[in-house]
């Protein structure tokens, strides 16, 4: 499946760059993660190496850096200090939520940025959620945040199954679809 992956990301790259560039990202340097289903946060700078290798989360204290998820089931999970001293975006399905990579970002992002869990805002995205899914990992991950000591979680509540119009479903497409791209930046002052 990572072919059909690849190839997925490859004819959706102008559409990902188009993003980017009118969220104000586009000559950012973009950093991307390996995305193996774990629990690994890397933090990464303008002279990382990318993808990632076996990351599924990013984090960055500097500006100018573009930190880029992909998704089509999986929750992208986005943790920002309030005050912009650092920031975190993971990818999150089943595996990734029951190996605790939110509460390993929020940790990470923590130590590296010298913040607390307190100063840190989450943004859970859609996903795919009961009944199309088994599993509702959002509900887990808003669970494993919340104990983690992160006090504004928000979770948008959609699921990406339910809305064949506005998401891909890795699930509802048997796994031949496209990817959303999440991003998310500290802008430069």
């Amino acid at each position: 499946m990572r072919v059909a992956r690849d190839l997925a990301l490859e004819r959706l790259r102008a559409a990902h760059d188009e993003g980017r560039a009118e969220a104000g990202f586009g000559g950012m340097v973009f950093a991307t993660a390996e995305q193996v289903h774990g629990n690994l946060v890397a933090d990464v700078s303008a002279n990382s190496t990318f993808p990632v290798p076996s990351a599924d989360g990013l984090l960055t204290t500097g500006p100018g850096i573009c930190l880029g998820i992909y998704v089509a089931d999986c929750a992208a999970v986005f943790l920002s200090d309030r005050l912009g001293r650092g920031i975190a975006l993971v990818h999150s399905g089943k595996k990734g939520t029951e190996q605790g990579i939110a509460p390993a970002a929020v940790a990470a992002l923590c130590r590296v940025a010298s913040v607390e869990p307190s100063d840190l805002v989450a943004q859970i995205s859609p996903c795919i959620r009961p009944p199309h899914y088994e599993t509702d990992f959002a509900a887990e991950i808003r669970r494993q945040l919340a104990a983690a000591g992160v006090r504004a979680v928000h979770d948008c509540g959609t699921c990406t199954a339910s809305h064949p119009e506005a998401y891909y479903s890795y699930r509802r497409e048997k796994g031949l679809t496209g990817r959303m791209l999440a991003v998310l930046a500290i802008g430069e002052s």
